[in-house]
């Protein structure tokens, strides 16, 4: 501790000198011809100051320019490559904050400032960014992985493993912006959407069905089978392969509970399910199959 003090205390008498020197620079007489040196000096560094700066601004908007050109070009070959618009959005992105960056490096040693000073301070500023900021740079990896793994892609319909459910509308550098049914936009970040359980609603194109139906005890199970497969056919959305099937799942208290499975293109499987059983509602009765309400058996013991 002592020899940090005797450390700090010469610095700061050193210092102290440099500044006494400087005032006795400044304060003592001068000639004519040392008053013309400094003002030469001075007009000739404010001069060289201002063109540096005159350039400094042109360099920035012709490379502000440039760099919004080549970020549109990427965008335009990728696009002429038909590739997904998830990745298009996401790389052209990219390539136009490097742009900018590398410009405002340029502009900054035009003006002057040392090309040791800038990595020091994007060194220390990279740095103070990552610990702040190791939650962002973990989104930021989940955006690539999602490109490149594709476990989705724009347009899809995914429940994530929040229980979140929409379709997919842009996948960006840091979060995937989510539209649910009923037309909230949510935004997911891309590190736990990646690294958390995905379900792909729309990654195959046919999906299976399932409608649970219960009907009373001592009613004719093939009489309420044939009405529930002869109303499947009836619906030109319900798939024949493979072929609907009606089994019996569970013997409930109050209800034997029939299970109906079909396939449909995915497009058609939540429209349907409300159809059929609205359709079963209406046709099952008719042919004396009844739905029963739930009822509790009483003995009373005298």
């Amino acid at each position: 501790m002592d020899n940090m003090n005797e450390v700090v205390t010469a610095n700061i008498q050193n210092d102290l000198q440099h500044v006494a020197e400087v005032q006795q620079t400044l304060t003592e007489p001068k000639t004519a011809e040392q008053w013309h040196d400094l003002i030469n000096g001075l007009l000739g560094g404010a001069v060289d100051f201002c063109l540096r700066l005159i350039a400094a601004v042109a360099i920035l908007w012709v490379g502000m320019w440039i760099a919004k050109r080549v970020t549109r070009s990427v965008k335009f070959a990728m696009e002429r490559r038909e590739l997904e618009p998830s990745l298009i959005s996401f790389t052209s992105s990219f390539v136009n904050i490097l742009a900018r960056i590398f410009v405002i490096i340029i502009v900054l040693t035009t003006v002057g400032v040392q090309m040791t000073s800038i990595v020091a301070v994007l060194g220390a500023g990279a740095l103070a960014v990552g610990m702040a900021l190791s939650g962002t740079f973990q989104n930021f990896a989940g955006g690539i992985i999602i490109l490149f793994l594709k476990p989705f892609k724009v347009g899809d319909v995914i429940q994530t493993a929040s229980g979140r459910t929409g379709t997919v509308k842009k996948i960006m550098i840091f979060t995937t912006e989510l539209h649910t049914f009923d037309n909230q936009a949510v935004f997911i970040p891309n590190g736990p959407l990646a690294n958390g359980e995905i379900i792909n609603l729309s990654d195959r194109k046919n999906r299976r069905a399932e409608i649970k139906i219960g009907i009373s005890y001592g009613d004719s199970v093939d009489a309420a089978r044939k009405v529930i497969l002869d109303t499947l056919a009836a619906d030109s959305r319900i798939l024949k392969t493979p072929e609907p099937s009606v089994f019996v799942s569970d013997l409930g208290d109050s209800a034997v509970v029939l299970t109906v499975w079909y396939w449909t293109k995915y497009a058609d499987n939540f429209a349907t399910m409300g159809d059929i059983r609205e359709a079963l509602y209406k046709a099952l009765p008719k042919k004396k199959v009844n739905f029963p309400f739930p009822q509790v058996d009483v003995h009373v013991k005298k």
